[in-house]
Order: C-alpha cells, then structure tokens, then sequence
C-alpha cells in the first residue's frame, strides 16, 4: 500500500487549470522529486494535499485515509509535515519558539513542545541557535528553522518546497546531506526542486509536471532523458 496516493487531483483557478488530473503514489520511505516550470502546479499540488487549498475534482488519501476536506491542521495531525517555499517564520520569537510552535501541534504541554523542539533543531544543525531571533538567521539558516518546524510535528511524510532555493552555493552541500540523512532514517519525503543537481543527488524517482499535468514519472535517467520533459523544462543544454 502505498504512503500517498493522488487520484485525479484537478484545481482550476478561474479559466486556469493549475493541476489536471494528477495520479501517483509515494511508497513508504520513498524519496519523490518534482520538478517542472514555474507556474507548472507544483506548489499548488501541495496545498492541495496538505488541505491549504481545495481541489475541484480527485481525491488525496494518507494510506487508507481520505485527506480531501480536511483543515491543514488535521493533515498534519495525521503526519503529513511541510515547508513552504516563501519563509515566514515568527520574526520577534526566538529560533527554539519558533520551532515549539511546530511541536504543540502533537505535544500534551508546553515544556514537552520545547524538548521535542530543541531535538528537532539538533537535527536540523540549529541548535546552537536556539536562543537567537529568528529575524537575525541566515537564509539558509531559516531554512533549516523551518525544517525544524516541519520535523516538530513528527511528520510521517514530508513536503519540502524548495529546500534549497534562495541560499548561497556553500550552503547547499549541508541541506542535500540533511534530505538524505532524513531519508535514510525511513521517512517519506516529496521534494519540490528547480536545482537539478540537488534532484539527482537526492531523489529515488522523478515526477515532472507541465502546465498542471504530469509529463514523466520514474528513474531520474530517464524522465531527464524524456524529450517531453526536455522540451518542456531542462532544455537541450541538459542532455
């Protein structure tokens, strides 16, 4: 049985179709990337499978459970965590309450939040910035606290939008060894990225997207060597 399965998954803004019919699955610790142009539904598929968006037509299912309807806070009650591509954490709190925040969410108290907080942050190489405003952080470093956050709410399946995006080339090596350090400990993940280098070295299978379909779903070889997928996002220079 698979961890994930989209069935049909169609959302239409107006007369634009940002998913049309999107069918695959994500097997138990399986590592999914997604890669396809901007604009072509990547981000938009995860709201609707972590319930910040509705989907007009299909059906999203955590096992045998339906997630479709369900409130972003359910899906993640239910161990589906996330990252979003546009950082907003909590500027004026510090780094640890920000990430206590994340762990409230399956934690009975506040003290038991902050334990489980500072080891997701020992996890994520942040923990010696516990104390620190978050508003000071780094780039990269704000996406390691919002990774954090994600792992707080102990996730069995793990969305990232973009882990690396936006932070300088030296800090890129560190996040690809964490994503694979994730992964080796069993978690499913599904990793959206435009960064093909990071996709290559980090993903078990590739799912790529265009104009709100899928184009190409398997080995990363392969669907980089697809012509749709050529054509449509990595262009000849790739091959």
């Amino acid at each position: 049985m698979s961890l994930l399965t989209l069935s049909g998954i169609t959302k239409r803004f107006g007369g634009v179709v940002a998913n049309q019919s999107i069918s695959f699955g994500v097997a138990h610790g399986e590592l999914v990337g997604i890669i396809g142009p901007n604009g072509a539904g990547k981000s938009t598929l995860f709201d609707v499978i972590t319930g910040v968006t509705r989907a007009d037509a299909g059906e999203v299912r955590l096992e045998e459970r339906p997630l479709t309807g369900l409130r972003p806070d359910q899906v993640s009650r239910l161990g589906v965590g996330r990252t979003f591509q546009k950082l907003r954490p909590f500027q004026g709190m510090t780094v640890l309450e920000n990430v206590t925040v994340g762990a409230l969410q399956k934690c009975r108290d506040v003290n038991q939040a902050r334990t489980e907080a500072r080891v997701a942050l020992e996890q994520v190489g942040l923990a010696d910035k516990a104390d620190a405003y978050a508003r000071t952080l780094s780039t990269g470093q704000r996406k390691r606290l919002e990774l954090a956050r994600a792992l707080a709410t102990r996730p069995r399946l793990l969305l990232l939008d973009e882990v690396t995006g936006g932070v300088d080339q030296g800090s890129i090596p560190g996040l690809i060894r964490l994503v694979q350090d994730l992964h080796r400990a069993g978690m499913a993940l599904v990793v959206i990225e435009h960064n093909m280098r990071v996709i290559m070295a980090i993903a078990q299978r590739i799912v790529a997207l265009h104009l709100g379909a899928v184009i190409a779903d398997g080995p990363p070889e392969t669907v980089t060597r697809d012509r749709r997928v050529v054509e449509a996002y990595l262009g000849q220079a790739y091959t």
